[in-house]
């Protein structure tokens, strides 16, 4: 029995940056909603106070064809919450389950392989993040540099700027702000485009402008409109989705990556164990 079922809410958080006013509170009934209520085209646009054409708008954006095949999908992950916490344990593991169940629904799978073909090719990757985004591309950098990847992960905003310099055709550049709008990750991501280098921003909202210069946009969770979510640590959503990504990297071509992986281990044991040509020297 599968577990986790494909969900709306967490596609119309990361579209809400470009809903109009109008589009924001019926974003925002849908995002708070926590009863069963008539939810056809007339009597939402009668319990909103806007238009039908407004519900159908609202629905495009969202990525359905109309309102009739956004709801039907609602309809079908619709559950009521128990808001009922009875202490601080249970709010943070719901709080958790919740983050999983909208990762799970805003992963594509053909996305995720394209990252990994992207990872493959590459001659270099860069990561770049400042704050709790610099620990994710830290930690990105220590897991795939295992398996093989010329990865290196940058958390000063100096050094970020920078790098826009020295990029070309050859070079895979992961941007990671929550917000979508770290200026210095924004800056490296369209120089390093202009200058042909595959681009990719993992980020919790899709502002609209980012396609102009991202070649991917991998949506994460956004904690913004979760109850608790400011005690939840915000690095948690990043790597959540890189596990994912590292999951399917890791899979395909299995057999090699093992290997990198087992002599990247075996270097470090016998480092520990006193064996480095370069510190017995």
């Amino acid at each position: 029995m599968e577990y986790y079922i494909k969900s709306v809410i967490p596609v119309i958080e990361s579209n809400y940056e470009n809903f109009t006013p109008v589009e924001r509170s019926i974003a925002d009934f849908f995002i708070r909603n926590q009863e069963n209520v008539e939810l056809s085209s007339r009597a939402m646009a009668e319990r909103l106070y806007v238009s039908e054409a407004s519900l159908s708008r609202f629905a495009k954006k969202c990525g359905y064809r109309g309102y009739r095949e956004f709801v039907y999908q609602y309809e079908e992950t619709f559950v009521e919450k128990n808001l009922s916490m009875t202490g601080q344990t249970r709010m943070a593991l719901n709080v958790y389950q919740e983050l999983l169940d909208k990762t799970y629904s805003l992963i594509n799978e053909s996305q995720i392989l394209r990252i990994c073909r992207y990872l493959r090719q590459a001659g270099r990757v860069f990561v770049c993040g400042v704050g709790s985004s610099g620990l994710a591309a830290r930690e990105m950098e220590m897991r795939f540099l295992r398996t093989g990847v010329n990865i290196y992960s940058i958390q000063d905003s100096d050094l970020i700027r920078m790098r826009a310099v020295f990029q070309d055709h050859t070079s895979l550049i992961i941007g990671i702000s929550i917000s979508g709008s770290a200026k210095d990750i924004l800056y490296l991501l369209r120089e390093s485009h202009k200058k042909g280098a595959k681009t990719m921003l993992v980020t919790a909202r899709n502002r609209g402008d980012h396609e102009e210069f991202c070649d991917e946009l991998l949506l994460i969770p956004s904690l913004r409109y979760m109850d608790h979510g400011n005690v939840i640590s915000p690095q948690f959503p990043i790597l959540v989705m890189l596990d994912v990504l590292y999951s399917y990297y890791v899979e395909q071509d299995e057999g090699e990556r093992a290997r990198w992986h087992e002599g990247v281990i075996k270097e470090l044991k016998e480092k520990r164990q006193g064996k480095d040509p370069a510190v017995s020297e």
